[in-house]
């Protein structure tokens, strides 16, 4: 988990990435990577690591992100 803080400058996502998460979330933002960089660092944030990704879930969100390349891959809210 300390790992993910420690390197929150680096995460960032592919131009779908960022069109599947505004779609997913309904964001009216083009800053996608900037709205979960503030879920993510956000004090309710639960962050988990199941495999090779990171699992965050904060504000009714799930957001994941590769473990190894800090990619943003998808975010979605929790059902």
């Amino acid at each position: 988990m300390e790992e993910l803080f420690a390197n929150l400058e680096k995460l960032h996502t592919t131009q779908l990435g960022a069109m599947r998460i505004k779609s997913n979330l309904s964001l009216d933002t083009g800053q996608a990577v900037d709205w979960c960089k503030s879920k993510i660092s956000a004090p309710n944030a639960i962050v988990t690591k199941s495999g090779k990704n990171w699992y965050i879930d904060a504000d009714h969100c799930i957001i994941t992100v590769n473990a190894h390349s800090y990619t943003i891959i998808t975010a979605h809210r929790k059902k």
